[in-house]
């Protein structure tokens, strides 16, 4: 995987930032949030740091009540508006943005689940620099439902192109205020960084024994303590359901509600053999329209990187050798020609999806348990959940790699309303669920499945 090698001062890689220096604190956290979950490893998301007095003007309008929106704001240094003498700290201005020419369209599902990695981002960008002691001071949401398109509502009209980029539509703002003391009690940054660089999406068969009762209870809530130090918003303000531009801003520091019981996400574990086996005959009947719908599978296919090179250079998506193991290579170029949409065209009337369905299936059946994430709260669902389910999603993953655990998501059944609805049904699942994976123990070794390439984590940022 290619990384981002931004440097930290000794201090700071012991996970306490010396000097407020955001610049710094801001490259060390994004190296970290690069390595994130994504559909595809399609890397949708984008930040942008607001650091002219125009763009700090318009987050100034976005974190606001209306009653006390201005157009302007008085001049500051580059790490934000003057202090507020009641909160210490120097305070600056984060966006999250979906970048829409990174995004999947082929089904509206997909949809959530660029909000999903976006959020996945976000949570890992967030928790990174709350460890180099910038702590969430206030947060909203841009308005609109899970499966609207963002940005339209945004309460600025700038900044311009030139600064804010035409593909790039707003989920959130957020404002971070630094406090030497919070980073002395935050988690430990290199721990998160190396948990972060270890987690992967390992599709191979994993350890047939059960996994413990009280480990996937643990997973179950965020855990407490330093490996998950929670700067999302109380659940006790709905911040979900107050969007960019309403009546409240949500203030304080961020941090003593973990995204557990009334977050609005339900997590469930599927370990009962009965289950396991009827999700498995649910995968084998209904996966195949992930093959067989043409847009979808043509889009699937463009992340496909068929030389090291390739995916080096352009730093996303997923090799053969990350979907399959090492391949000799015949088996590559036999594989390379099997997954063309051409041949996927020419043999979906003989049954060839549903046999990779059967396949998939012949995964899901032995693993130990699955993970079913929903959406519980808002009704019906909005933006501001997908982002916090995509929070939720990397929390939990990085929990779960601390215990020595791997996940392998089952996203064909989720993109596709049908077999969504079924699973909700079979399994009495509350909520829309956004997130269905296999979790258990490797029986391979790491090195048999590399992890997935990146783009420089300089590439999601900007300067506004």
């Amino acid at each position: 995987m290619t990384a981002d090698r931004t440097g930290l001062s000794a201090t700071a890689a012991r996970g306490v930032a010396a000097e407020a220096d955001f610049a710094t604190a801001l490259g060390a956290a994004a190296g970290i949030a690069a390595l994130s979950p994504s559909s595809h490893n399609c890397q949708p998301w984008a930040a942008a740091w607001a650091r002219t007095t125009a763009a700090r003007a318009a987050t100034a309008r976005a974190l606001a009540p209306p009653a006390l929106r201005v157009d302007r704001t008085p001049p500051a240094g580059p790490a934000g508006p003057p202090d507020d003498p009641a909160r210490p700290g120097r305070s600056v201005d984060l966006v999250l943005a979906l970048d829409n020419q990174r995004r999947l369209r082929a089904l509206p599902a997909l949809h959530v689940e660029m909000l999903v990695s976006c959020g996945a981002y976000w949570r890992l960008l967030l928790r990174a620099l709350a460890a180099q002691g910038w702590g969430v001071d206030g947060l909203r949401f841009t308005p609109g439902g899970l499966l609207e398109q963002p940005g339209e509502a945004w309460p600025w009209p700038g900044p311009g192109p030139a600064d804010w980029p035409r593909s790039w539509a707003p989920l959130c703002v957020a404002r971070l205020r630094y406090d030497a003391g919070a980073a002395a009690r935050a988690e430990d940054l290199p721990t998160l960084r190396a948990t972060a660089g270890a987690r992967r999406t390992h599709r191979a068969p994993y350890r047939p024994e059960p996994l413990p009762p009280e480990l996937l209870e643990r997973l179950e809530s965020v855990p407490l303590g330093s490996e998950c130090v929670d700067s999302w918003p109380l659940e006790s303000e709905r911040l979900e359901s107050q969007p960019l531009g309403s009546e409240r801003l949500e203030s304080g520091p961020l941090g003593s509600e973990r995204l557990a019981g009334g977050s609005g996400i339900a997590v469930r574990h599927l370990t009962a053999d009965a289950d396991r086996a009827a999700l498995a005959d649910l995968v084998a009947r209904h996966a195949g329209r992930d093959f067989s719908h043409g847009p979808a599978w043509r889009e699937t296919h463009a992340y496909l990187r068929f030389s090291e090179a390739d995916a080096v250079a352009r730093g996303d998506g997923f090799t053969l050798g990350e979907l399959f193991g090492p391949l000799s290579w015949p088996h590559q170029r036999a594989r390379r020609i099997a997954l063309a949409p051409a041949t996927m065209r020419a043999l979906r009337h003989v049954g060839y999806p549903r046999l990779l369905a059967r396949q998939l299936a012949a995964v899901v059946r032995p693993t130990p348990a699955l993970t079913v994430m929903s959406l519980t709260g808002t009704r019906p669902p909005t933006l501001a959940d997908g982002v916090r389910a995509g929070a939720r999603v990397a929390d939990y993953w990085l929990s779960a790699t601390g215990e020595g655990l791997v996940l392998h998501p089952i996203s064909a059944v989720l993109q596709h309303e049908v077999s969504r609805r079924l699973l909700e049904d079979r399994f009495r699942i509350k909520g829309r669920a956004f997130f269905l994976s296999r979790i258990g123990r490797p029986a391979t070794e790491f090195p048999a499945f590399p992890r997935s390439h990146r783009r420089s984590a300089g590439a999601a940022l900007r300067a506004i």
